[in-house]
C-alpha cells in the first residue's frame, strides 16, 4: 500500500527533526482520512518524540485498531507505554510484539528494554531480557541498538565481561553514541590500576565529547575527590618531618633527644623539606593536568561537603606541622599534643570517607 502525499511529507519533516511541523501536516490528512493507519502511526511517532506520551498512546492505539496486531505499532505502544509508567502494558505489547514476529529484532529489543528498565524488577525478568537482548544481537549483529541492549542487561545480570564486549561493538557500529562513550571512559578509569590523576583526565577528555553526561560529571568528581584525599598524605608527610625535627619521640637508635629550643637553620630546612612535598606531590602534579580538572577541583571544593572536609583536614595537619617546627619550644608537651591532634584530625574520617563522592 503506497503512502498518501501528506503522510510523506510529515515523514520527511519528522527526518529532519522538525516534529511540531509534521503533526501540522497530518492533522487534514487525518481529518479526511481517518482510517490511514500509516498516517496514525506517524503521528504517534511525532507525539513520543515530543514527550506527549499520553498522545502518541492514543494514536498508537488507533494504528492497531486499524491494523490488529502490526508488529510496527505494538513496538510503538510498548516504549509509549513504558514512558507512561504503565510497565506491564509495555511489557504486555512486547511479548505480543515477539509472538507475531520472532524473526525480527526489534521485537526482542523492545521487550528487553521493557525487562530491563526497572533495577528493582525480579531476577527473572532481568534473564528474560538478557535472552532477548541475545536474540536481537544474533539476528542482527549489524545493528548498534542490538548490541546496546546486550550491554544493559549483562550489567543487569552481572555479566561483566560480556558488558564490556557488547560495549566495545556498540561503539564500533555507532562511534558518536555519547551514552556507549560515556559508558566506555567510565569502565577503562575504574579499572584498578588507574590513578585518580589519569581517571579525572580520562572522565574530563570524555566531557569533552559529552558535556552533557551525568555519568561523566560523577565519574570527574569522584576522580576529583581521590585527589583532595590524597593531599591529607602529603600534610601527614610534613607532620612526620616536623616530628622527627624536633625528637618528639626516643627511638632505640636514638635513645636521647636532642636539646630544646631546635636551631633557628633545623626549622627552615624543615620549611624547604614541607614546600619539596608538596611542590612535588601537589602543584607540579596540578600544573600538569588538563584545564577541566583543574577547575573541576575548584568548582568541588566550593559545592562538595566532604571535599571541604578533607581539605580542611590537611590544612590543620600542616598547621600543626608548622607550628611544630617553627616556634622555638623549650618543652615538648605542647608540640606532642600538635603532633597527635594533627594525625588524629585526617584519620579520624580515612577509614570510611573512601565511598563518599565529594
Amino acid at each position: 500500500m503506497s503512502m498518501e502525499p501528506a503522510v510523506a511529507r510529515a515523514a520527511a519533516l519528522q527526518g529532519a527533526g522538525r516534529y511540531e511541523e509534521s503533526k501540522a501536516e497530518l492533522a487534514p490528512h487525518l481529518a479526511e482520512q481517518p482510517d490511514d493507519e500509516f498516517a496514525w502511526q506517524v503521528l504517534a511517532v511525532a507525539h513520543e518524540k515530543l514527550g506527549e506520551y499520553e498522545l502518541a498512546e492514543r494514536a498508537a492505539a488507533e494504528m492497531l485498531r486499524l491494523t490488529p496486531g502490526h508488529v510496527g505499532g505494538l513496538i510503538l505502544l510498548s516504549r509509549v507505554l513504558l514512558c507512561l509508567g504503565r510497565r506491564s502494558e509495555a511489557r504486555a505489547a512486547a511479548e505480543e510484539a515477539v509472538h507475531r514476529s520472532p524473526g525480527v529484532w526489534t521485537s526482542h529489543y523492545a521487550l528487553s528494554e521493557v525487562l530491563v528498565a526497572y533495577a528493582a524488577a525480579p531476577p527473572a525478568d532481568h534473564e528474560r531480557a538478557y535472552e532477548a537482548a541475545l536474540e536481537a544481537v544474533r539476528l542482527a549483529p549489524q545493528e548498534a541498538d542490538t548490541h546496546m541492549a546486550l550491554c544493559f542487561t549483562a550489567v543487569r545480570t552481572q555479566r561483566q565481561d560480556v558488558a564490556k564486549r557488547a560495549l566495545v561493538e556498540w561503539l564500533r557500529l555507532d562511534p558518536s553514541n555519547q551514552t556507549a562513550q560515556a559508558m566506555y571512559t567510565d569502565a577503562m578509569a575504574d579499572a584498578p590500576a588507574v590513578t585518580a590523576s589519569q581517571a579525572a583526565d580520562m572522565y574530563s577528555e570524555g566531557l569533552a565529547g559529552a558535556p552533557q553526561s551525568a555519568m561523566l560529571r560523577r565519574g570527574l568528581d569522584h576522580a576529583t575527590y581521590r585527589l583532595l584525599r590524597g593531599t591529607r598524605w602529603l600534610a601527614l608527610g610534613c607532620l612526620a618531618a616536623a616530628g622527627v625535627m624536633i625528637d618528639l619521640f626516643p627511638t632505640a637508635k636514638h635513645p636521647t633527644l636532642r636539646e630544646l629550643p631546635v636551631p633557628l637553620g633545623n626549622r627552615l630546612w624543615v620549611l624547604v623539606v614541607m614546600a619539596a612535598i608538596w611542590g612535588f606531590g601537589a602543584l607540579l602534579r596540578y600544573q600538569r593536568m588538563r584545564t577541566g580538572v583543574r577547575l573541576n577541583i575548584r568548582s568541588l571544593v566550593r559545592r562538595g561537603r566532604w571535599a571541604r572536609i578533607v581539605v580542611g583536614q590537611a590544612v590543620c595537619t600542616v598547621l600543626c606541622a608548622l607550628l611544630i617546627s617553627q616556634i622555638p619550644w623549650t618543652d615538648r608537651s605542647v608540640p606532642t599534643v600538635l603532633f597527635w591532634a594533627g594525625l588524629a584530625v585526617p584519620l579520624s574520617t580515612m577509614v570510611y570517607d573512601r565511598r563518599k563522592t565529594g
